[in-house]
């Protein structure tokens, strides 16, 4: 279940339950992956996702997001929400 005092939300991906959640240190990791000005490729939109998801706190499950079937547009809009929740 999602805190959203904290800022977490789920979402259902690759056919899972997933919490995310846009913490400090995710945020570092974002910021590294996706140096300002540079393209946002599918590789980057997954390592951004997983950061998200060890900031909603499951480790292991974001070790293992590029076995599950995730649909590009469902990870973007899941990114998206969760900056939205972190933000708000």
């Amino acid at each position: 279940m999602a805190n959203p005092q904290r800022g977490e939300i789920v979402r259902a991906l690759g056919g899972q339950s997933v919490t995310l959640c846009l913490t400090l240190g995710a945020l570092a990791e974002v910021e590294a992956i996706c140096p300002r000005g540079e393209r946002l490729t599918a590789a980057r939109l997954l390592a951004v996702l997983a950061a998200l998801v060890r900031g909603g706190g499951d480790a292991e499950l974001a070790g293992r997001l590029g076995e599950l079937a995730i649909a590009p547009d469902a990870a973007a809009e899941a990114v998206a929400a969760c900056f939205e929740a972190g933000t708000s």
